[in-house]
């Protein structure tokens, strides 16, 4: 049997590989296409990737032989998550904002903006993962998910009976109309971080009936975010240019006496954020041009533009990219709405406000999904073990969603008249265009920041493994109580389970977390098919 050193990873762009990539894109970026415009959400179409891939491997076929390598596999999940959320959330949302706000000759402009900051953001988590920022032995659960069902599938024995188990348990239990992937999360998450979550969803949930205050209303999910978000990114500089002498303990899938070293060292992580940052002012720059704000601003305004629109999308990434790690949740729409409004108080314009909050929410769910699909091939390839075999796979899961990336752009450029004939827009966009055309309540400032002072206060005290700040902050901004209980719930069984069983626990809590996430992945993605009509 040939070690791993000595094994090749398949290649993305091999004849038969890229053919079928190029299909689950398309149909990955038609199916976000239409569920968000007609329900508001993007599906994660991940484990679908999984089961067409298993599915072709038991073919007896010599030209479908091959898709029996796990890792192919995976190059497969990777395309088709990435194409959906690229065309859902990282093109048409963008692009639909200057469309209802009455600029539709800004679509192209848009567009483009919209794709470099979603590739760059996608690039730059490719620079940062598995590094002390984003380690690979993070929580990530969708990519937990993946990575799971395409072992069971390969593998099958009691691995595969306990996944169909999770499966079944999920598609009951969101039949119920239980959030089954919040409560897979917690079997698998940072417990200090998911209880935050937990206590944001609650807080959100129940403030108006128990305290008659709508958190909301007096922008204190936003306050904090603003306030944890900024710490969050002082804590990421500190971890990359200073390094850490200790393992932190925080690290929930992994014992710190094993994880001492990563693919991306400090210094690799430095340069990746200081080469997205310059990429980001470039793209920034070429949608200011394109867009005609150099018409619109002074030279002044247009340096703080450029300015604010690349911290804004670095800013976003670390919270998205942070929140996706910690609880497999992440607030994409609100962040963009946290920083739109940030830009009413520094006096934007409104054609530059929409071009800005669609800059910025292009690249948080490219940035969040590339996490997941690279927690899956970093699980697949031994959890870094063999460092030249996981970066070249990394490499190549790279090359898989830049396929999905522009199979997605074309299908977008094709298409998204059909919908905005017909009126369909992600119901976000009317959100922003509602938020610019409202234009800034000076309140709003004195509210943002006296609230930025507990979330930061929260951050700080947590660290940057725990993320306390922004996992309660993401709850604040998501009404959904139901999943709070739901995780707090999952943490208790989790700690039970683990003090009855001991060791041997996180594994099975592991596997049967995947099929719960499954479970209601399948169950949300078919129910999203039979409302649309699809």
């Amino acid at each position: 049997m040939t070690t791993r050193t000595k094994t090749k990873h398949p290649r993305a762009f091999e004849p038969a590989t890229l053919a079928l990539l190029v299909v689950c894109a398309a149909v990955g970026a038609v199916i976000g296409l239409q569920i968000i415009t007609t329900l508001g959400v993007t599906p994660n179409t991940a484990l679908i990737g999984v089961l067409v891939a298993v599915a072709l491997s038991r073919v007896p076929l010599a030209v479908l032989r091959p898709f029996r390598s796990v890792h192919r596999q995976n190059l497969v999940q990777s395309t088709i998550s990435t194409a959906t959320f690229a065309a859902a959330n990282s093109l048409l949302l963008p692009i639909a904002i200057p469309v209802v706000l009455g600029r539709p000759g800004l679509v192209w402009p848009m567009l483009i903006g919209a794709g470099l900051a979603m590739l760059i953001d996608f690039v730059m988590l490719y620079w940062l993962f598995d590094s002390k920022v984003f380690p690979g032995s993070g929580a990530w659960p969708p990519g937990v998910a993946a990575a799971e069902a395409i072992k069971a599938g390969d593998e099958g024995g009691k691995r595969a009976a306990l996944l169909g188990a999770g499966t079944a348990v999920g598609l009951l239990g969101s039949w119920l109309g239980v959030p089954m992937s919040a409560f897979g999360v917690a079997f698998i998450g940072n417990v200090v971080a998911l209880t935050m979550f937990g206590v944001g969803l609650l807080a959100r949930g129940y403030s108006a009936d128990l305290f008659g205050v709508d958190i909301a209303a007096h922008y204190i999910p936003h306050g904090l975010m603003v306030g944890a978000g900024l710490v969050a990114l002082i804590q990421a500089l500190v971890v990359v240019f200073r390094g850490r002498r200790t393992p932190d303990p925080a690290d929930s899938t992994e014992s710190t006496a094993e994880r001492t070293t990563y693919t991306r060292d400090d210094s690799a992580a430095g340069r990746g954020l200081g080469r997205g940052f310059v990429l980001y002012v470039g793209a920034a720059i070429l949608l200011a041009i394109t867009g005609g704000l150099i018409g619109d601003l002074g030279f002044g305004e247009l340096v703080l533009w450029v300015l604010y629109a690349a911290v804004s999308c670095i800013i976003a990434e670390f919270i998205v990219g942070l929140s996706a790690m910690h609880s497999g949740w992440f607030p994409s729409f609100a962040t963009s709405l946290i920083f739109l409004t940030i830009g009413m108080l520094l006096g934007f314009p409104p054609i530059a406000l929409a071009l800005l909050v669609g800059f910025i929410a292009a690249g948080g769910p490219a940035f969040a999904d590339a996490g997941y699909d690279f927690k899956a091939g970093w699980l697949l390839r031994g959890r870094g073990s063999d460092p030249a075999f996981e970066l070249a796979g990394r490499r190549q899961q790279l090359f898989a969603g830049v396929i999905g990336m522009a199979v997605a752009g074309v299908v977008v450029a094709l298409t998204y008249h059909v919908y905005f004939d017909r009126d369909l827009f992600p119901p976000i966009v009317q959100v922003y265009a509602k938020t610019i055309q409202a234009g800034a309540d000076q309140d709003l400032i004195g509210k943002l920041l006296l609230w930025a002072v507990p979330g930061a206060i929260i951050q700080a005290l947590g660290g940057a493994k725990r993320q306390m700040g922004i996992l309660l902050a993401t709850g604040t901004l998501i009404v959904n109580p139901i999943a709070g209980w739901t995780v707090l719930a999952g943490i208790v069984l989790r700690v039970a389970y683990r003090r009855w069983k001991g060791p041997e626990a996180e594994s099975q809590m592991t596997i049967a977390a995947a099929g719960f996430i499954a479970g209601d992945a399948l169950w949300g993605f078919g129910n999203s098919l039979v409302k649309t009509k699809f």
